[in-house]
């Protein structure tokens, strides 16, 4: 089963665990200095926030139960002609996971998640400082490269009367 990840980078943790347990009825089910993760079944999803990057949306994902649904999942996007960048037992979220990241045709960075264990750290991934030195990016993020992966290729512009 499938649960949808959001990331929201926020800019005082302590109000903003106040105003998703108030959202959620709900405390979360991680929390740390810096981090703190509802894992909520109704809606079904891993919400995360953190004071790691710019305040805003950081990212958005999809977590499976098994490493067989990340390779499926991962080879659809592959498939799709999108570029990828996949991680191997990376440290990220104070989680042990294998990871395949991909930009969305706006630029949104999406990742696909396997979680198998957890972490004392928050995360740096050698992988991922890497490549953000290559793009001069700030070394040492968490949870995906700074800039997404190539997009997805557009597809022609749909004209819609509604809104969402």
């Amino acid at each position: 089963m499938k649960r949808l990840h959001l990331h929201v980078s926020v800019p005082d943790l302590d109000q903003s665990i106040r105003f998703y347990a108030t959202l959620f009825g709900a405390q979360p089910t991680v929390v740390k200095d810096d981090y703190a993760k509802w894992m909520l079944d109704d809606p079904r999803v891993n919400f995360a926030i953190s004071t790691h990057r710019e305040a805003g949306l950081d990212h958005v994902g999809i977590q499976v139960d098994s490493a067989a649904e990340l390779s499926e999942l991962a080879t659809r996007l592959k498939a799709a002609g999108a570029q990828t960048f996949d991680e191997a037992a990376t440290t990220c979220c104070y989680a042990q996971s294998d990871k395949s990241w991909v930009g969305d045709p706006a630029g949104l960075r999406w990742e696909t998640f396997y979680t198998f264990g957890d972490a004392t750290t928050y995360g740096a991934s050698a992988a991922l400082t890497e490549l953000e030195q290559s793009q001069a990016k700030p070394a040492g993020a968490c949870c995906g490269p700074a800039a997404a992966p190539a997009p997805v290729p557009a597809e022609p512009a749909r004209t819609s009367a509604g809104c969402c």
